[in-house]
């Protein structure tokens, strides 16, 4: 890959494998908050200054928010300063991962997409920051890279050596420490037309509390608990879900239950996980592709690649906001380019190459990982014969009452159907609360039952 900076090669050829120690020495720690921001990412732009340096991110609300609201757009004023379509994208090649560059030859009439300056927004609780560096010279993989030790609330390896260090700090990025959100998804036909499937969704995050403490949770070896239940249409309402994640996968695998409306039952379900489909996908996604990738690593080789510079959405408040409707966003191919912005931001480039006696639908996967929040921006997902299957575009805006960068919508595109899967869907409901009080009971098989039947 031409396009991996040659400080990103140098850590890659560094280590290759999890088999060593993680943790950094004192003295590379000391990079974070000089060179590096608190989160590990670069403090300083690029050459040509068309990424800026990094200031602190958005640190106060925008004037007239209220907690509640959809966030309104702290960049107003910012206009479209290229755009690229199918008629001048290879010139911009290089900032475009191949499977961004397939939406352009498989919509060469209608995907385009509008430039803006590069924001680099995003921002966090200072106790995040504080044990973002606390974790950089005590954490470590363990299980061959299927679990983490010593890590709680900032991202375990802010400064990574490989790519499963990359992988757990998207999985353990911050997104506060319980949020409850409606909202849902649609998965357009050819032709446009849809079904808007709602969910109600419950976030309970122990590794991110403030103050937690990394030995407790190695011992209840809980990293966060999911519930969605289904709340449209009415012929799927009630159907329920429930997710233990824990931190050493090989200890005690994810832990997952779902409840039947038709058989009035919650029962175990260990195949919510890996290449099984998703919930009422149409089999446009799989379990893992959630939030971009979740979920034990096992069945892949990770290889850091190195760091590149890439156009990926940003700062989508447009695409965010409750002024607009699932229709407006909602289109035949893709979703509405008008809504959608992208800048240049540095990414982090980490294949998932499937091993020899496993299986699953994606031989391999490439993610694009946002330097500053650890959010998988884009992922390209190749099928058995090596041929380009999927491409995800993960949506982000800062919440910043929280404050936290995370995605707004995750849109997952099937190139062999010619479809595509828009998830997050919550422009006409209510906005995420992160200020619910979730209790240990409310992620119980009895709640999931009790949640399904209301």
């Amino acid at each position: 890959m031409n396009k991996i900076t040659t400080l990103s090669l140098a850590i890659t050829l560094a280590v290759s494998a999890v088999s060593v120690s993680a943790k950094v020495t004192p003295e590379e720690a000391a990079k974070i908050g000089k060179e590096l921001t608190p989160m590990g990412s670069e403090m300083a732009g690029n050459a040509d200054g068309s990424i800026p340096a990094w200031t602190g991110g958005i640190t106060k609300p925008v004037d007239g928010y209220k907690v509640g609201d959809h966030h309104p757009d702290p960049y107003p004023n910012d206009k479209v300063q290229m755009t690229l379509t199918a008629q001048n994208y290879e010139q911009y090649a290089d900032l475009l991962s191949p499977g961004q560059q397939q939406l352009f030859k498989t919509y060469p009439e209608t995907f385009k997409m509008n430039v803006y300056q590069t924001r680099r927004s995003a921002s966090y609780p200072q106790y995040v920051y504080d044990e973002t560096l606390n974790n950089a010279t005590r954490t470590e993989l363990i299980q061959n890279g299927n679990g983490i030790t010593k890590a709680a609330v900032g991202v375990p390896f802010p400064i990574p050596a490989n790519g499963l260090e990359v992988i757990w700090n998207h999985t353990l990025r911050y997104r506060g420490e319980q949020v409850a959100r409606e909202g849902g998804q649609a998965a357009p036909t050819p032709s446009g037309s849809y079904t808007y499937i709602g969910f109600a969704e419950s976030l309970m995050l122990p590794y991110s509390v403030k103050g937690a403490n990394y030995d407790e949770l190695e011992k209840t070896n809980i990293l966060f608990k999911f519930k969605q239940q289904v709340s449209e249409p009415a012929r799927l309402a009630g159907t329920a879900l429930l997710v233990h994640e824990t931190m050493d996968q090989v200890k005690t695998p994810r832990q997952a239950w779902t409840y039947n409306t038709g058989q009035r039952r919650v029962r175990r379900a260990p195949n919510v996980a890996y290449d099984a489909p998703g919930t009422a996908a149409d089999g446009l996604r799989t379990t893992d592709d959630f939030d971009m990738f979740n979920g034990a690593p096992d069945r892949y080789t990770w290889t850091l690649k190195g760091k590149q510079e890439l156009l990926i959405p940003y700062n989508d408040y447009r695409l965010h906001s409750d002024k607009v409707k699932y229709d407006d966003i909602l289109q035949a191919g893709h979703i509405n380019p008008e809504l959608v912005r992208y800048e240049k931001h540095r990414v982090w480039v980490v294949e998932a190459k499937l091993k020899s006696g496993t299986s699953h639908v994606y031989k391999t996967r490439t993610f694009y990982i946002d330097e500053d929040s650890w959010q998988v921006s884009v992922t390209d997902m190749y099928d058995n014969r090596d041929q380009l299957y999927r491409v995800a575009m993960a949506h982000a805006v800062n919440y910043y009452e929280v404050p936290t960068q995370w995605s707004t919508l995750e849109v997952y595109h099937d190139f062999q159907s010619r479809r595509y899967i828009a998830i997050g869907l919550d422009n006409e409901h209510k906005m995420y609360d992160f200020q619910t009080e979730l209790r240990e009971r409310d992620f119980t098989s009895s709640a999931l039952r009790r949640a399904g039947r209301r």
